[in-house]
């Protein structure tokens, strides 16, 4: 009989210990992912990088235009979107664009300024991808104030 109590009393004990430390494990494991993935951000930037440049000049946004240089900054940012919880990175950086022979956007005077935008980053399946979104005219920081109602900001953090 005495062995049923024991049993009893451990489930009970181990039942306390899953409610009272199921939230801060789960904290800690998403606090360990978020750094795993920004080191793996570090890690494979030139790849992610390029990756970005081919995406988005496979959308064949904007219309008319063609992605001539794009340059990275140093810095980035990351945020977290709030419904979906996958983290995302944003990286500054500015975009040259040559019109499409042919195109509307041929001869217009504007098409050779430099652009400021955010290149978007994703993690998805333990790593780094791009669809060749890019955010104009917002830096990473105002690109996640912009959308702070989508994003939610990490700490910064840079290497």
């Amino acid at each position: 009989m005495l062995w049923l109590w024991l049993t009893l009393g451990v489930i009970v004990a181990l039942a306390v210990v899953v409610a009272f430390g199921w939230r801060p494990l789960r904290r800690l494991g998403g606090a360990i992912q978020v750094e795993r993935a920004r080191e793996l951000f570090f890690l494979e930037r030139e790849r992610i990088q390029s990756g970005f440049i081919a995406a988005a000049a496979a959308t064949g946004k904007p219309r008319g235009l063609r992605w001539q240089d794009c340059s990275f900054d140093e810095d980035v940012e990351f945020a977290r979107d709030r419904q979906s919880q996958q983290l995302i990175a944003l990286v500054a950086v500015t975009i040259q664009f040559e019109a499409v022979a042919g195109s509307d956007m041929e001869g217009l005077p504007a098409v050779g300024n430099l652009r400021n935008a955010s290149a978007v980053f994703f993690f998805d399946g333990g790593r780094w991808q791009t669809a060749g979104k890019a955010v104009f005219n917002l830096n990473p920081d105002e690109a996640i104030e912009q959308f702070a109602a989508q994003y939610e900001a990490l700490a910064s953090h840079h290497p």
